[in-house]
């Protein structure tokens, strides 16, 4: 008999109704949606808490689905720091990014936007990295490294992610700033999808001749890897993988492997690392792989031994931030992108988490939040700024288990993998040509996710396809002519100024964005032909509890002058008279 509670709901979102009810499980019905919300058939909402092991195994999914987009970043930043292939401080470099993104998705699920959204380093801030390296600092290649004694070396190197971590934490306190006054929405109404599309999009783009040759150094390893990717995510993507159900007792459900989940599409990316490391580990122990070889699982000579067994990453532990002029600029167009895209996926988590649209109040956390996210990381240096993982939101929508506790516990686990100073040394040993398959991949969908944008956009318009082709054929021409040609770029005598100009001109998605910022800004045309949307007010009576702040809320308000803090849950809504005192 169905009335309150039912055994038609289990731990795993793809039990079947016989299999549930066998296992004895009486779980509590999820409450019906409201008119603000959209039916997703949730197992567990944003407010749930499954039972602790399942919440173990799905914040252990969570991180595994974002694990490799994260640590392919400090893997690609540490060539262009000159670090050499069996410098300890690359796995120390992953374990302080693995840290850090378990810290700020703990803020962020629990002070921040309070949705179930995972915070890992962003792809958007690559590009400014490698453009200020490169444009700075002499090539690497410029170096001989192997004639420099050990505290040379080390010098080169921390003297490159000294700049950049200062250009990251001065970065970070624009966006600090813009969460927290609330002028966040000031930007987003300049920041159109005609500006956005060609900043994201020229991320994934102008990345193809660094991933040229990375995935160069063997292309058989590579083309491995995105095949495998490939292959997990949409070709057995839907295939159902054996489940083994533990019944104990009849009356609590324990299982080994997931019935009928899609397993090989939650974790594409982890399996086909896995996958293509141990066939290179194997290839390299029967000397399958030429001696030499970028493929083998050797190269890394004796760092996992010079590896601690545990690290704690630290304020300063590579020297205090410093900071250029050249670096904060350059940084600037990665952060706004970073922004765009985390409000996006702000709005995509509630609707898949079946929650109310997000609040002003909420959005504005979440940015405030992603803003000392970037300064913890300038400080930490992680050699990236930190925004939320899309990924995730997708892993959310297959498993229907959208609670935040989950995601919470995830962020543990980050921080707890990071402290393992082995861990993240392991990690940096994985073969250069199956990060590089990895890199391919993701690049890709970054162009794409760029061009999603579009779908808000009346591409019938003539002026809107001007603007997207001219921005985005602009933003590859300049930088890439400037580049083969660097003499040709004018020079004003003063070197802090030329700095600046140069790395500003050589980054695809600044010179890309601001021209199609500045041209969809000064063409006349109609808010529905450039994609704007209506700003709507959500209703005063809206169900917005999950968005409101722990513990404080309810002193929050009592003080009708809260509502003034962009902030603040009550921001810019009537004062409640029920919880006057």
């Amino acid at each position: 008999m169905v009335t309150e509670t039912t055994k038609a709901r289990a731990p795993c979102p793809e039990f079947s109704e016989a299999e549930v009810e066998s296992a004895g499980k009486e779980v509590e019905m999820p409450k019906a949606a409201s008119p603000s919300r959209i039916n997703t058939n949730l197992i567990y909402s944003v407010e749930d808490v499954p039972p602790w092991y399942l919440t173990l195994l799905l914040g252990f999914q969570h991180y595994l689905t974002m694990a490799s987009g994260t640590i392919a970043i400090p893997i690609l930043a540490a060539s262009f720091l000159c670090l050499e292939e069996d410098d300890p401080a690359r796995g120390t470099l992953v374990s302080t990014v693995l840290v850090h993104s378990g810290i700020v998705t703990l803020l962020q699920t629990t002070f921040g936007v309070r949705l179930p959204i995972v915070q890992g380093t962003d792809f958007s801030y690559m590009m400014p990295v490698i453009t200020l390296l490169t444009a700075v600092h002499p090539p690497c290649a410029t170096l001989s490294l192997a004639n420099m004694t050990r505290e040379a070396q080390q010098e080169e190197w921390l003297g490159r992610i000294r700049d950049v971590q200062g250009a990251i934490a001065t970065v970070s306190v624009f966006q600090i700033t813009l969460g927290f006054t609330g002028l966040v929405g000031m930007l987003t109404r300049w920041i159109t999808p005609l500006a956005i599309v060609p900043t994201v999009t020229l991320v994934g783009i102008s990345f193809f001749d660094l991933c040229g040759d990375k995935i160069a150094s063997h292309w058989g390893v590579s083309i491995m890897t995105i095949t495998l990717i490939i292959m997990f995510s949409f070709y057995l993507g839907n295939k159902a993988v054996p489940q083994s159900v533990l019944n104990t007792g009849g009356r609590a459900c324990f299982f080994l492997v997931t019935a009928g989940t899609k397993m090989l599409k939650c974790f594409p990316v982890v399996l086909a690392v896995f996958l293509a490391w141990g066939l290179c580990a194997i290839f390299t122990a029967y000397d399958v792989l030429a001696p030499g070889s970028a493929a083998r699982t050797d190269t890394k000579g004796d760092l996992l031994q010079r590896t601690p067994w545990f690290y704690v990453p630290y304020p300063g532990q590579w020297g205090w931030p410093r900071v250029t002029a050249a670096g904060v600029v350059s940084m600037l167009g990665a952060s706004v992108a970073s922004i765009m895209e985390s409000i996006g996926d702000y709005h995509a988590c509630a609707r898949i988490s079946g929650a109310p649209s997000p609040p002003i109040s909420a959005i504005n956390r979440g940015v405030f939040v992603e803003g000392l996210g970037c300064l913890l990381a300038g400080l930490l240096g992680t050699g990236s700024g930190t925004t939320s993982c899309s990924q995730n939101i997708g892993v959310i929508s297959i498993t229907k288990v959208a609670s935040r506790r989950v995601v919470q516990i995830s962020g543990v686990i980050l921080i707890v993998s990071g402290l393992v100073g082995k861990f993240g040394a392991i990690l940096v040993t994985i073969p250069e040509p199956v990060m590089a398959g990895v890199l391919v991949v993701m690049f890709a969908m970054i162009t794409s996710i760029g061009l999603s944008s579009l779908q808000q956009v009346d591409l019938s318009s003539s002026r809107n396809l001007f603007i997207l082709g001219f921005s985005i054929f602009f933003g590859l021409l300049l930088p890439k002519w400037l580049t083969r040609n660097p003499e040709s770029l004018l020079g004003t005598g003063w070197a802090a100024f030329d700095q600046v100009l140069r790395v500003f001109l050589l980054t695809p998605m600044m010179v890309g964005g601001v021209v199609g910022c500045v041209l969809d800004n000064t063409i006349s045309g109609t808010p529905e032909e450039r994609g704007l949307k209506k700003e709507e007010r959500v209703p005063e009576d809206s169900d917005e509890e999950c968005y409101n702040l722990p513990w404080i809320t309810p002193w929050i308000k009592r003080l009708s002058w809260m509502r003034f803090l962009p902030v603040c849950s009550t921001y810019l809504r009537k004062p409640n008279l029920s919880h006057q005192v």
